[in-house]
């Protein structure tokens, strides 16, 4: 029977984590989310313009999300790189706390870690156009990249998310109320001072236990945002995403390790 290798499953995991990310987004962009024209506003582009060019951006989100799905290149890795850090940069560029960028770390981590994964192609330009083989042998230091980029993202991520339940951030405390939680602002606390500590048990030593418990975390505490429920849970395939492949990276590193040793 046919089995997926620890890389070629990293592989696929990023890939969908960064589809949903950019589906997820799009999709507002198409139902035109009311926070949005904040921050066309950083661009100095007023309510009227800013209406009409959501959807067709929102559009071109999906599509992008959808060919990463089908035919994944290099090309589109870079572009949504930078798309997804412009878009996350233009939170706190809007007047909204820095917390809101670094959450966001998934949009744009989850990208770049399968850019890293996947390589640079060769030397050609072609290479950035070409489609993406997953079947294709990593290195044992490509691995190490990837792993030091996933641990540096889900840190981002957790850390981001922790800051904005400590400064009770508006949403945050509407979902712990719809919940039944009595006092939401002690509950934001709890789970900021626990994501926080998470996050630096990621930096100090990622524990692969530890990730599967804020996978789990992550993926259930997501469904229950007061609005948008299923667009928010998609737009943050890439913070799933990330845990997801880390916690399958340090697998791999491990077997990696045990066959060195065997030698």
């Amino acid at each position: 029977m046919f089995q997926l290798s620890q890389e070629q499953k990293i592989h696929h995991t990023l890939r969908v984590a960064v589809a949903m990310c950019f589906i997820g987004h799009g999709a507002f962009g198409i139902i035109i989310k009311p926070i949005w024209f904040n921050y066309f506003a950083v661009f100095g582009i007023g309510h009227d313009l800013a209406y009409r060019l959501m959807p067709w951006l929102g559009s071109f989100d999906i599509i992008l999300g959808m060919l990463m799905l089908v035919f994944p290149t290099r090309i589109i890795l870079i572009w949504l790189i930078f798309w997804g850090s412009l878009t996350a940069l233009l939170r706190p560029l809007s007047g909204e706390p820095l917390a809101e960028l670094i959450e966001r770390a998934g949009n744009f981590g989850a990208p770049l870690a399968l850019l890293i994964l996947a390589g640079s192609g060769g030397k050609q330009i072609k290479g950035w156009f070409t489609r993406i083989n997953p079947n294709v042998e990593v290195k044992s230091e490509t691995m190490h990249k990837v792993i030091f980029c996933l641990r540096i993202v889900v840190f981002l991520l957790l850390f981001g998310h922790g800051w904005l339940n400590w400064i009770e951030k508006k949403s945050l405390l509407n979902q712990y109320s719809s919940l039944g939680f009595s006092n939401p602002f002690n509950t934001a606390r709890a789970v900021g001072i626990f994501e926080c500590i998470a996050a630096i048990s990621v930096i100090i030593r990622p524990f692969r236990s530890l990730l599967l418990v804020i996978l789990i975390w992550k993926i259930g505490s997501e469904l229950f945002y007061p609005q948008y429920k299923l667009f928010e849970w998609m737009e943050r395939g890439g913070s799933y995403g990330a845990i997801l492949a880390l916690w399958l990276a340090l697998k791999s590193e491990t077997k990696q390790q045990q066959v060195t040793l065997a030698r």
